[in-house]
């Protein structure tokens, strides 16, 4: 049984927070906005470490008049208005950034984490270190989109910085969340991109709710600002940033080039810094979760690839970990853990590192995982975890999944493409929960999968636990000569229950298994998703398509059977490919072409 999550946490040092924003200028003039969070009543002479936390979703917000005078901005959010004093508490300074282009901070943000931005790091830690209240150490921080700009404080190789904790991010944004499987997640970069541009104009978007916008004025200004023309001004230039959605559109292969930017969505990617990062020496700590996105998929890329010491987490979270997002429990669980005892987990792991506590974590190498259905926390060093061999459950006919290869030379089962199948309005690849206050929550899938073309294993003999990255080959043909393949992997109980366990997609034009090395140590074949791999359909012509489903640590229970679904479309997330017509699918299942599904299995009991 893992630990994580028990953590007995110190009294706190301290009591209360005391906070200032000022401006730091650049090296090419462009001032950010910055806030400074100290414990109150810090005695003269203290040293403590930093961590540094850098947005583009405004480092802070600026209430209305009178509610200023009553509340803070932390109070709007009920979960995380503690988190400020928790680190106070235990002699952490906060420092909490716009960066260049967003929030009050002057500069234009192009385009996701544009180098202007990574080399900023590097002087805000050279301002953070020459404090006076600062040990010289600093730590980074931050969830999504500021997780990844947690993880790239690593590229500057500045030495105060010592320990870093991307959460819920996506390090390479086309599998991770803009493109998974090559196929643009279309509502998702719609509602982002509007989110931000908002944002950017110094508007409050819908997704915050009705009350905060009433309480909300905007981001919040430096102090001495009193009649935010400095605002106003740095509001003014970000009018140069980029259209998140028109650049997405504009994207088929992660080698594409923007014509305007000049940038590929490749080029954004933090893999592109592996030796800066590695060379930084930086410890990294990467969470994560089974139902978020490929969040789970980034950590593990991480741990498998990079030299760094670390630690990694993945739960049953939605985007965030406020949240319990496992489909076997209600979707009105809470975390497991809860808020408090994460914030514990990373205070130890900053602890070990910026204060030399003897914690044991600093000769770790260990990940953290929640199996879903056992609902139970583990760890390992390895992934997968010892112990997983691999089943190889074979499409048959009747619709059934079996572990004996077909022998039969002909069968095959024909599928036209219905547009109107879903995962729902609360699917992974909605991130906007965090905002919106809800979970991700799979209903029962029994309907939904009469959409789809499924193939049900017999009842299950044994309880078996599935760890690691399920693979899949599909023989096909298609009356189209593109179209997008998704394929889920399900549970289905003694009553007809069907529970969501993981999925892959793949977008047919992308199915070549390149030679090329990937930048990752893989466990799936390797899509660069590149033009030079570009392999249209040829119509009556059979295609093999083999790709790694999302990762997943599930116990799947004896005398359930399991299920893979088919699907052409995922209407409400995805864009339609083709976007005219009913294309019909082949797939082929025969001693020939015996398409099947690759599983990393331990058996239990």
């Amino acid at each position: 049984m893992a630990d994580f999550g028990n953590y007995q946490v110190p009294p706190p040092q301290y009591r209360g927070i005391v906070s200032r924003s000022l401006y730091l200028t650049m090296r090419d003039g462009v001032r950010l906005a910055v806030t400074v969070v100290l414990p109150r009543n810090l005695p003269p002479g203290t040293r403590i470490p930093a961590l540094l936390s850098q947005t583009r979703y405004w480092r802070d917000m600026e209430l209305r008049v009178p509610f200023r005078w009553i509340l803070s901005a932390d109070d709007l959010n009920l979960d995380f208005r503690r988190f400020k004093p928790f680190f106070t508490g235990q002699g952490y300074a906060l420092v909490l950034v716009d960066v260049r282009g967003t929030g009050a901070s002057f500069g234009a943000c192009p385009h996701p984490w544009p180098e202007d931005s990574i080399w900023d790091m590097a002087e805000i830690v050279d301002w953070i270190v020459a404090q006076p209240w600062c040990n010289g150490r600093v730590g980074g921080y931050g969830i999504s989109y500021v997780g990844t700009t947690a993880e790239l404080l690593a590229v500057p190789n500045h030495p105060a910085v010592k320990a870093l904790i991307p959460m819920f991010n996506h390090p390479d944004a086309y599998p991770d969340i803009a493109f998974p499987g090559g196929v643009l997640n279309e509502r998702f970069m719609r509602v982002w991109s509007h989110f931000d541009q908002l944002l950017d104009r110094n508007r409050i978007p819908p997704e915050i709710g009705l009350a905060a916008r009433l309480l909300v004025k905007g981001v919040r200004p430096v102090d001495g600002d009193r009649d935010r023309r400095m605002l106003a001004e740095a509001i003014q230039a970000h009018a140069a940033n980029g259209d998140l959605f028109e650049l997405a559109q504009q994207v088929i292969y992660r080698d594409d080039r923007h014509p305007a930017l000049g940038i590929t969505v490749d080029e954004m990617a933090v893999h592109r810094f592996k030796t800066r990062i590695e060379r930084s020496g930086a410890a990294l700590f990467g969470w994560g979760s089974w139902l978020d996105a490929g969040t789970a998929d980034a950590v593990l890329r991480r741990f498998l690839t990079f030299d760094n010491a670390q630690r990694a987490v993945i739960g049953a979270w939605e985007h965030g970990g406020r949240f319990h997002a496992s489909p076997y429990r209600p979707a009105t669980r809470r975390a497991n853990p809860r808020l408090p005892a994460q914030w514990g987990e990373m205070l130890r792991f900053f602890d070990a590192y910026l204060k030399d506590a003897d914690n044991g974590v600093r000769s770790e190498r260990v990940l953290f995982y929640y199996t879903l259905g056992e609902e139970r926390w583990k760890q390992t060093e390895v992934w997968p975890p010892r112990g997983a061999t691999t089943w190889r459950w074979y499409l048959t006919d009747n619709r059934a999944l079996t572990l004996d290869r077909p022998v039969a030379e002909t069968g095959a089962d024909s599928y036209a493409v219905d547009f109107t199948a879903t995962t729902g309005e609360y699917n992974r690849w909605w991130e906007m929960g965090g905002v919106l206050n809800h979970t991700v929550v799979y209903p029962n899938r029994a309907e939904a999968d009469r959409r789809l073309l499924t193939y049900t294993s017999p009842p299950l003999q044994s309880d078996i636990e599935i760890s690691g990255y399920p693979v899949v080959t599909l023989y096909v043909t298609s009356t189209a000569s593109d179209g997008v393949f998704y394929v889920y992997l399900e549970d289905v109980d003694e009553s007809g229950r069907v529970t969501y366990i993981t999925e892959g997609q793949l977008r047919a034009i992308h199915r070549r298994v390149s030679d090329e090395p990937s930048p990752y140590r893989l466990q799936v074949p390797y899509h660069s998703f590149k033009r030079q791999d570009a392999m249209p359909l040829v119509a009556g012509e059979v295609a093999e398509l083999t790709f790694g489903l999302l990762p997943t640590s599930v116990l799947v229970r004896k005398g359930h059977r399991l299920r893979v679904a088919i699907a052409g479309h995922d209407e409400g997330t995805f864009v339609r490919i083709p976007a005219q017509g009913t294309p019909v699918i082949t797939v082929a299942r025969n001693s020939h072409h015996a398409s099947c599904l690759d599983l990393p299995v331990i058996r239990r009991g």
